[in-house]
């Protein structure tokens, strides 16, 4: 199978979705009567949420030791998000949900044989688009993002395939949450909008492949 010029399968693994906030520190709020106060609103994501991801795999031979790999995967997860302001003291939370179609392009990088293993590492860009509508939350993920993944496993042979255990990094380049929130019904939710300067999605995949 390693000397066909092409080959496919088939994977399913499990993730675990994290976001990190740059918070924006003090600001000032208008309240409904028209005054104004300053306050400090702190949002992270205090737990790491594990969901279920399944795809296919294409593979290029360029060599003995390298591959092109394009993986086509939907990881199903939530992130869950909380935040804080310092006049009431009180937690805020927001569950949201994250559903991807992500389009990896990786090379894989294979070390000689060794009986029936074959370790490796990868290294690939993902372009990610977002399947959820968050119109009503106090945070919106934008619809496109795009990952550097880095990641290690090892070719398993068997007499009828190959089974691949992986596991891979995934750093998010873009700054995933939307700031135009024209469509939010509720403007007393927009402080929490307005706390974050920037925020990007971090991700471990760990999968199986079927080869």
């Amino acid at each position: 199978i390693d000397l066909r010029p092409m080959h496919f399968g088939i994977l399913v693994g499990m993730n675990l979705q994290d976001i990190e906030f740059e918070n924006v520190g003090p600001q000032i709020i208008t309240l409904d009567d028209g005054t104004t106060r300053q306050e400090t609103i702190v949002c992270d994501a205090d737990k790491w949420n594990a969901g279920f991801s399944v795809g296919v795999l294409g593979a290029l031979r360029l060599n003995k030791y390298m591959e092109l790999r394009l993986t086509p995967t939907m990881h199903f997860g939530q992130k869950f998000i909380k935040m804080r302001d310092n006049v009431s003291a009180r937690d805020t939370s927001q569950n949201m949900r994250t559903n991807y179609i992500s389009v990896p392009l990786s090379v894989k990088f294979a070390a000689p044989r060794y009986n029936n293993f074959r370790p490796y590492f990868t290294l690939g860009l993902a372009p990610t688009f977002c399947l959820n509508n968050h119109d009503q939350e106090a945070f919106k993920a934008k619809t496109f993002d795009c990952y550097l993944e880095v990641g290690m496993g090892c070719d398993i042979y068997l007499p009828y395939f190959k089974l691949i255990p992986e596991l891979k990094f995934c750093f998010g380049l873009a700054d995933i949450i939307s700031k135009n929130r024209d469509d939010l019904l509720d403007k007393s939710m927009m402080k929490f909008t307005n706390s974050i300067e920037s925020s990007s999605a971090n991700m471990i995949v760990l999968s199986l492949y079927f080869e």
